[in-house]
């Protein structure tokens, strides 16, 4: 059984998928007929130069992703603070566990900011308990600080 390689006109379907878009919507944000935009998809013309850097553009993502879906490329580009973009890579190599706290802590944390972008906008005022203290990093089995 042939296996299917992916191609730059499934990367170009499948971005313009995740966002909802129809063939016709990202022909326009992109400039070219809703015809020109299938033969992309289809693989029957490839786009010029100039016309692959507005897919990548509109589509969020990097010309190398949509020509040979380099994901770390894709990742680099929607990623722009590097010291971020190092720690979830490191963060990658923690035991399962590890990692499933870490997600925790930062769904938690973008619920908060969520919240009160929420309280904000409808002018509730959240009354704050504590300034944000310093997490305290300690050893299960000691009372020391680990860092």
């Amino acid at each position: 059984m042939a296996t299917h390689k992916v191609t730059l006109g499934d990367r170009i379907t499948e971005l313009r998928k995740q966002k909802g878009w129809s063939q016709g919507d990202l022909a326009k944000k992109v400039g070219v007929s809703y015809t020109q935009m299938s033969r992309y998809e289809m693989g029957g013309v490839q786009p010029p130069a100039n016309t692959l850097k507005k897919l990548a553009d509109v589509l969020d993502t990097t010309v190398d992703y949509l020509v040979s879906g380099d994901k770390d490329e894709k990742v680099k580009a929607s990623l722009k603070d590097a010291e971020l973009l190092q720690q979830f890579k490191a963060v990658e190599q923690f035991a399962d566990d590890d990692k499933t706290v870490i997600k925790k802590l930062i769904d938690a944390f973008i619920v908060k900011k969520q919240l009160q972008q929420m309280a904000s906008y409808f002018g509730i005022k959240i009354p704050q308990l504590a300034k944000d203290p310093p997490i305290s990093m300690t050893s299960p089995n000691k009372n020391s600080q680990m860092y």
